[in-house]
């Protein structure tokens, strides 16, 4: 039988190649190459396709038109998670259940979500002396039934921490003469979380000073629990606490309660702070000859709410004093509730309470009712937007009621500017982008913990709105009245905070979102900027070639700032009317350069409060001047091209 050979088939070599292509595009163990521009040369960097970093890459190439490189910068925030992790954790998502797998996501997404860290336990009974200690630790029992004087000293304590977490439980339980100081407690830190359970509880004599108290920090945390409860003349004093802090909580609960004469004085409290809430219940109830002080409480805040429950209800000689209490702050809304009600012979002065110049509002019910003997309250230069309600008719006297109100955005007349100091460098003029120029260059250095944007398809399914908190708070496991429902709750309210006048504003979790926000603001060929390190921070530098970004026209930008927040979240707002700069930084003596700063100048200021720092450091008013000033680490602008 003859047969007849077959010619070798031709492979369809187009054919084959796709199928090996797809093939290995599924099946491979191995990454693909995808070919990306960086700042300083093309290269080659090997990443997984179907990683949220490639679907970044995929996502810039597709929104933003232009070919110049993409940013490093940018790129290195994406998730860390693999393929196989993005797509188990956002099938979790879906369903509601990251909460039962929170160490799972927090850990693979890099996220941060340890806020409320547990310490170590400390117990003592002799002085203690902590200098530049910054562990966080919890106290319990120390210093009880201390006799014949002696100091614990905590100095420079916690300073710089990321998350300040301590612990002081029955500190100083019925001691006799012995003196606690706090200097420079958690100063600089993130996240500074103290509690103060039955501290002074029946102490006598004495003094607890806490002198620089958690200032500067992001959302301190602090929880006074019947501290100096029925204590015998402990004299305790804040001086310059919580300044200059950002969304801040401070709870006083049965604070010197049953106490007898316990001066306690606030000096210079929460001024300059943003949104600092503080309660105070059961404040010096049922105490004997009581004084407080409040002086420059809240001054030049912004948005500062205090709330006094019960304060100073059933005692008896009471003396309050509130000395320009938050004088010059920005709007904020103080409660009186039961304050002093059914005192004894109780005075209270409020001199020159609530000079904001942005209406504020504030609430006194049941003031001073029920109260015996000689009860005097005296109002003196207090402003409007104040509700009484059922207060006493008798020993009230509202001296120069109105006097220096002011509308919505003025500045009350009569007032001088509160000189504060404002940190070296951190506003500058215009002028001074001058090659050869040397200025000092302020702390640029992020505070933040390290975290990363979550991916689109995660992000995208969880809660995030005020009407929801319980939801996000059930997933990052935030207990109550802890640090972490703290840092959500300020997040959050900031986020919704309504936009000023001609201000478009977002909050982004994730890449993606921020250059949707980007383009939306200032078109598709948009590039993104930001200060390349922190070397010259706190020290004097040398400008050298200076480039103004959009041939130095004046422009509009979309400026981002890192949020507080377990993921990374930005804060992000278009900023009208600014010119943006690139600048060499170069060390003073050498003349070498050291950095690649980005600085931004705003030249309309006319809608900035008269009290803003740059005025106070530059020595002008709204309108007057540009202000200038350095981008810092890990926060970014966006520029057209």
């Amino acid at each position: 039988m003859r047969t007849t050979k077959m010619p070798p088939l031709r492979p369809n070599i187009t054919a084959t190649m796709a199928a090996t292509t797809i093939l290995f595009f599924v099946f491979s163990s191995s990454s693909v190459l995808l070919q990306l521009s960086s700042v300083s040369a093309s290269k080659e960097i090997t990443i997984n396709p179907f990683s949220p970093k490639a679907a970044l890459i995929r996502y810039w190439n597709n929104h933003i038109t232009n070919d110049l490189p993409k940013s490093d910068f940018l790129l290195s925030k994406a998730s860390p998670l693999t393929a196989s992790q993005s797509a188990f954790l956002t099938k979790l998502a879906s369903r509601n259940s990251l909460s039962a797998h929170l160490d799972i996501f927090c850990s693979s997404a890099n996220l941060f979500c340890s806020f409320d860290t547990a310490g170590l336990n400390s117990t003592s009974s002799r002085d203690a002396n902590f200098a530049l200690y910054t562990s966080n630790r919890r106290f319990s029992n120390y210093g009880t039934a201390r006799q014949g004087g002696g100091v614990d000293s905590f100095k420079n304590y916690s300073t710089g921490l990321n998350s300040a977490s301590d612990s002081f439980l029955k500190y100083s339980q019925q001691s006799n003469r012995h003196n606690e100081v706090f200097t420079n407690y958690a100063t600089d830190g993130n996240v500074a979380n103290a509690s103060f359970g039955n501290y002074g509880s029946r102490s006598t004599a004495g003094f607890g000073d806490f002198k620089n108290y958690q200032n500067r920090v992001n959302v301190p945390g602090l929880r006074f629990t019947t501290y100096d409860s029925a204590s015998n003349g402990h004299k305790l004093g804040f001086s310059s606490y919580s300044d200059d802090t950002n969304a801040g909580s401070q709870s006083f609960t049965s604070y010197a309660k049953k106490g007898n004469r316990a001066p306690d004085q606030f000096t210079s409290y929460g001024k300059g702070s943003n949104i600092v809430d503080s309660t105070f219940t059961g404040y010096g109830e049922l105490s004997q000859g009581a004084n407080d002080s409040f002086t420059s409480y809240g001054s030049t805040a912004n948005n500062p709410h205090d709330d006094f429950k019960g304060y100073g209800t059933g005692g008896s000689s009471a003396a309050e004093s509130f000395s320009n209490y938050r004088d010059s702050a920005n709007v904020g809304e103080d409660s009186f509730q039961s304050y002093l009600r059914n005192s004894n012979s109780a005075k209270v002065n409020f001199n020159n309470y609530g000079k904001t110049f942005n209406p504020s509002n504030d609430t006194f019910k049941e003031y001073g009712k029920g109260a015996k003997g000689s009860t005097t309250v005296g109002f003196k230069s207090y402003t409007s937007d104040r509700t009484f309600k059922d207060y006493s008719k008798n020993g009230v006297t509202f001296s120069a009621y109105n006097n220096n109100s002011a509308s919505s955005g003025a500045h009350p007349g009569g007032m001088s500017v509160n000189k504060r100091n404002v940190e070296p460098g951190r506003f500058f003029r215009e002028s001074m982008l001058t090659q050869g120029s040397v200025m000092v260059m302020p702390d640029i250095a992020d505070k933040m913990p390290r975290r990363s944007f979550l991916p689109r398809a995660i992000a995208a399914k969880l809660p995030f709105s005020s009407s929801r908190l319980e939801e996000v708070k059930e997933i990052f496991h935030a207990a109550g009245n802890s640090t972490a429902e703290m840092v959500i709750e300020s997040a959050v309210a900031e986020c919704e905070r309504a936009a000023s006048a001609g201000e478009v504003k977002r909050c982004v979790g994730s890449a993606e979102d921020m250059i949707d926000f980007a383009v939306a603001v200032l078109g598709s060929d948009v590039a993104v900027r930001t200060t390349e390190n922190v070397k010259g921070s706190k020290g004097e530098v040398m400008i050298g070639s200076v480039r103004g970004i959009d041939g130095g026209r004046v422009t509009e930008s979309v400026s981002c700032h890192q949020s507080l927040y377990p993921y990374l979240l930005y804060y992000c707002h278009s900023v009208p009317r600014v010119r943006v700069y690139e600048a060499d930084i170069a060390d003073v003596e050498s003349r070498e350069k050291v950095n690649a700063g980005v600085a931004i100048c705003h030249l309309d200021t006319s809608a900035w409060s008269p009290e803003h720092g740059a005025f106070v450091a530059l020595g002008s008013g709204p309108g007057e001047i540009e202000v200038c000033h350095w981008i810092f680490e890990n926060d970014m602008t966006w520029t057209r091209v």
